[in-house]
């Protein structure tokens, strides 16, 4: 122990001469040995030798956070988020303390100045939602729409709200939104959650029947969900790939039909260039089966490895985003 210290103590004297990034990953490398200890004394020399470094108050703040000293990560992170320089993690890192000290009056109102500062902050709406949602507040799918509604091309508001409305029988924006976010993040550990949950979605509408429009259902759902009921003849017995591949593919060619003028959508936009491509089918296999039925999907990839490759670099090689201004969700 005595000679790990002071192999520690000759890297501080050492670091007076290191730029802030190899301060910052000598503190990395020991918290993810989870030595937190020892990472607050490289950053705090660090701040010796740079004094005000944004970067190294911030890793500063995190490593105390993770030693669970919250009363000295508490007040270097609020001093954060009241500079001039402050960015979105300050305020990201100062919720997160907030969060483990369980104040929460505090955070929402953290939360509401970060939001004033970074109006099109995804990242702060979607921890403003789980603070929320954390403590039973309903009003957690207004930070997640709001999210979604200003930054469009952040995942995290999306997996939020499919969650949401899947247990909140709201099927059709569940399916929305779940997909939209398997398209951002198709190789995650959590898309495979909103696979299931797309599944589960379409069970919930056409096998169980548990949703129907209200009078206030903004125009946008109501079409999308007309259209699914259209469509939904070969699914009324069965949901499964084969069938719901037949539902989706009149759907997309019925709304292409009668509707994208008026309501351009990238998912939708997305879906018809998969099936101009040839590969809905494949898609759907993706969607339906991956995650679902790993062995039969395992094989189907096997027997169809061309196909299979050809969707891999459709949906690999590019980035989805939504555009700006394609938010149709009435609240």
């Amino acid at each position: 122990m005595y000679l790990f210290l002071l192999s520690i103590m000759i890297s501080l004297v050492g670091l007076s001469q290191s730029s802030i990034k190899q301060i910052q990953q000598t503190a990395r490398d020991l918290n993810n040995r989870s030595d937190h200890a020892n990472a607050v004394l490289v950053l705090s020399q660090g701040l010796r030798d740079f004094p005000k470094a944004l970067e190294l108050e911030k890793d500063l703040v995190l490593s105390l956070t993770l030693q669970r000293d919250y009363a000295r990560a508490k007040e270097l992170a609020l001093a954060l988020t009241q500079r001039a320089d402050a960015d979105v993690v300050c305020f990201q890192l100062a919720g997160n303390v907030f969060k483990a000290l369980e104040e929460v009056k505090e955070c929402e109102q953290l939360y509401q100045k970060g939001i004033k500062k970074f109006p099109a902050s995804g990242p702060l709406y979607s921890e403003w939602g789980e603070l929320r949602s954390s403590n039973k507040d309903g009003r957690a799918i207004t930070c997640w729409e709001d999210g979604i509604q200003a930054d469009p091309s952040y995942r995290g508001n999306y997996y939020n709200a499919a969650l949401y409305y899947s247990k909140n029988n709201e099927p059709i924006w569940a399916l929305l939104y779940a997909e939209i976010y398997i398209n951002m993040e198709s190789r995650s550990e959590r898309s495979l959650n909103m696979k299931k949950i797309l599944l589960e979605q379409y069970q919930q509408l056409f096998i169980k029947h548990a949703y129907q429009p209200g009078k206030k259902t903004d125009a946008f759902t109501h079409q999308v969900f007309q259209l699914l009921e259209n469509a939904s003849g070969p699914a009324l017995q069965a949901v499964n790939q084969e069938t719901l591949t037949m539902v989706r593919t009149r759907f997309v060619l019925d709304w292409f039909t009668n509707n994208a003028s008026a309501y351009p959508f990238k998912l939708f936009e997305h879906q018809r260039q998969l099936l101009q491509s040839g590969l809905f089918e494949a898609y759907d296999q993706w969607l339906f089966s991956d995650g679902i039925d790993p062995e039969g999907f395992a094989q189907w990839s096997l027997e169809h490895s061309a196909t299979y490759t050809h969707l891999r670099e459709f949906l690999y090689n590019r980035v989805f985003k939504i555009p700006a201004g394609q938010y149709y969700k009435n609240r």
